[in-house]
């Protein structure tokens, strides 16, 4: 019973019923003649498929809205006062099927945000009192204990407290691969265990979790309308009221009431109205399901005109985390009572000097010394930091010294001045883009060691994908100083450098490159580059899905820390875009066809409503074309994955100690 209900009331059922009608019309007409009965059944055809679209109709003159419906109802009354009974069947009974059909190609190309509100979790298993007790994931508090078994949906956002695991976060990153999760990782609502066992702190019930602000923000963009759907708004305001105008005037002049009444159902602006938001719809959707979260039309559209791109350095092209690189050594003889020195001993000195530090330099000279096994034991007997220079210590009643060359003239070392040997292994090192700290010992240099920040692997990929794309300029806006800069630019293929640049710096590099008449995409991590985001013509947040801040703010959100999702993002709005104006031009070319159709004969109202829904259909149908996933060629020529990168890793030095 429940399902006959559901079905009297969707979107099948006026088509139906003012079909059955239409059907018993005709039988009823070869029946019997006189056809009275076949003319009221036919009447009834038209008063099922039409009163709804009279009703909206008078709904929207109400509020001072002219529309589509207005004209189908003219015309439908028109023609049953006329007396063209199965015109107005015809009119009514085609618009009704159109309606159908359009409703249910619309709920497809909105399938993102239903597989997002699909995933999200209904029940939760929290440890209270030492016992599992399963309560509506709303009812979560924060700070509880929830364990996620295997194969259950994370109910909550939260960190791992214990246990291990890995989790299918397609719904929130658009990553298919499961991602490994162990003590202190984050994890999402609405992602699926695939294996383990988890228990998670909560840190986000209910309209709190990442999944929640996805869907809010993808229900919003879909909603906003770009400057193009905002003209033809303007453009239908008024082509509706002409139109009709055009058909009275038509009608008096001809005395063809049925010519009149023709144009206005041929006339109706349905696929262009359409046309716009229904691909903005379809490409936020694609966009939500690959991870990329776009504010609305408007953004996405002038995404599509993005031509120059400009990224901040440290953590958007670099890993973030400093790595050793380099040993050299430049004395070998300390004296009778040293033992020659070589690449341990002097990384021993410098990592037992800098264990007293707590520049962020320190940690990875530490690391490596830990990896090599030499003994790092308790610190210095006295640690005296030197700003912007480095660090000097006492070990062992020796004097120790790690950092620049300021820092060797300021201790008197011998070779310190520029012509000599340290200088110029260190002007080497800077040259290839490390950072180099000399280390001396009693006044004398012994070596030099240097770190260096790792580049993505991905990031040369993404400058070539982004060229693809139509990007003609990949600019980096870094603070560090411009040799090495343009090292890492050489590495990745970054097509110019602005070096040494202070937030403000980053902000006017930026309204410099919109003067010179591009269209800006500024990334960065939304903190000391915040001025330079909100100047660009779209700002970009990567790896936005444990920062709901950045979900909010951002004009576009990368999900995942994957670089190679900025040119994905930038081919889809290009993509939308072109599917908008490929949708427009069916739409104004079907008007014109089926208006000179009618005004040259041939076209009835009947065939020019069939036409008209047909190409809202095809307007339809072209926009979710959208919802397929497109590969990148060059990933299907080598059978990588999309998100995978092909290129070597590399290194990039890192700010000098300050």
């Amino acid at each position: 019973m429940n399902k006959v209900q559901t079905w009297l009331h969707g979107r099948w059922a006026v088509p139906a019923a003012a079909g059955l009608l239409i059907l018993a019309s005709v039988a009823t007409s070869r029946l019997w003649q006189p056809q009275p009965w076949g003319d009221l059944l036919m009447v009834a055809a038209a008063v099922v498929a039409g009163a709804p679209v009279v009703r909206k109709a008078w709904s929207a003159l109400a509020v001072k809205v002219i529309g589509i419906d207005l004209l189908v109802s003219i015309a439908a009354i028109g023609a049953i006062m006329i007396g063209e009974y199965w015109e107005a069947a015809a009119v009514t009974f085609l618009f009704a099927i159109g309606h159908a059909l359009e409703d249910g190609t619309l709920a497809r190309t909105r399938s993102a945000l239903a597989e997002l509100v699909a995933v999200a979790p209904d029940v939760a298993i929290v440890l209270r009192d030492g016992e599992q007790v399963e309560v509506a994931a709303h009812e979560v508090g924060l700070g509880e204990a929830v364990l996620v078994k295997n194969g259950a949906k994370v109910p909550v956002d939260g960190l791992v407290i214990g246990g291990t695991g890995a989790l299918d976060e397609a719904s929130i990153t658009g990553e298919s691969i499961p991602v490994e999760k162990t003590t202190g990782d984050q994890v999402f609502a609405g992602t699926i265990a695939t294996s383990g066992f988890l228990q998670v702190r909560t840190t986000g019930v209910g309209a709190d979790t990442t999944l929640a602000r996805i869907i809010h923000r993808v229900e919003e963009a879909q909603d906003a309308k770009a400057r193009t759907q905002t003209f033809m708004d303007r453009f239908s305001s008024w082509y509706t009221p002409a139109i009709i105008v055009l058909a009275i005037v038509l009608g008096l002049s001809t005395g063809d009431i049925v010519l009149a009444l023709t144009l206005l159902v041929i006339a109706c602006p349905g696929a262009l109205v359409i046309s716009i938001p229904v691909s903005i719809v379809a490409g936020i959707g694609r966009g939500a399901k690959d991870g990329i979260l776009v504010k609305g039309g408007e953004f996405l559209e002038t995404s599509a005109r993005i031509d120059a791109v400009a990224l901040d350095k440290t953590g958007t092209l670099t890993e973030g985390r400093p790595q050793l690189t380099d040993v050299v050594v430049l004395d070998t003889d300390l004296g009778p009572d040293h033992p020659p020195v070589d690449e341990e001993e002097v990384l021993r000195y410098a990592a037992r000097a800098e264990a007293g530090s707590e520049h962020p330099l320190a940690r990875p000279i530490l690391e490596a010394a830990a990896e090599k096994g030499l003994a790092v034991l308790g610190l210095p007997q006295h640690t005296e930091p030197v700003p912007g220079k480095g660090i000097v210590a006492t070990l062992d009643g020796h004097r120790v010294a790690v950092g620049n060359l300021a820092l060797l003239q300021a201790e008197q070392v011998e070779g310190s001045e520029d012509t000599g040997q340290a200088a110029q292994v260190v002007a080497d090192l800077a040259a290839r883009g490390r950072t180099p700290m000399v280390v001396a010992c009693d006044g004398r240099a012994i070596g030099v060691v240097a770190v260096a920040d790792t580049v993505r692997q991905d990031a040369p990929e993404m400058v070539r994908r982004l060229h693809r794309a139509g990007v003609k300029k990949v600019v980096m806006l870094t603070g560090d100083i411009e040799p090495v800069a343009r090292a890492v630019a050489q590495q990745v293929g970054i097509d110019e450098v602005r070096a040494g640049l202070l937030p403000e710096g980053k902000l006017e590099a930026v309204d410099e490159l919109r003067q010179q008449g591009y269209t800006v995409a500024m990334v960065g991590d939304g903190v000391n580059d915040a001025p330079a985001l909100a100047t660009a013509d779209i700002g970009v947040a990567m790896g936005a899905a444990g920062s709901g801040v950045a979900i909010e703010t951002a004009d576009i959100a990368l999900m995942m820390d994957n670089l190679l999702k900025l040119p994905e993002a930038v081919s889809l709005a290009k993509r939308t875009v072109a599917n908008m104006r490929q949708n427009i031009v069916i739409a104004l070319a079907t008007v014109v066809v089926l208006m000179a159709g009618v005004l040259f004969g041939g076209v009835t109202m009947a065939v020019g409503m069939l036409a008209h829904e047909t190409s809202v259909l095809v307007v339809i149908v072209n926009a979710m074309r959208l919802l397929r996933r497109k590969e990148d060629p060059a990933a299907r020529a080598t059978g990588a994955r999309p998100s995978a990168s092909s290129s070597a890793p590399s290194r990039e030095r890192v700010p000098q100690r300050a």
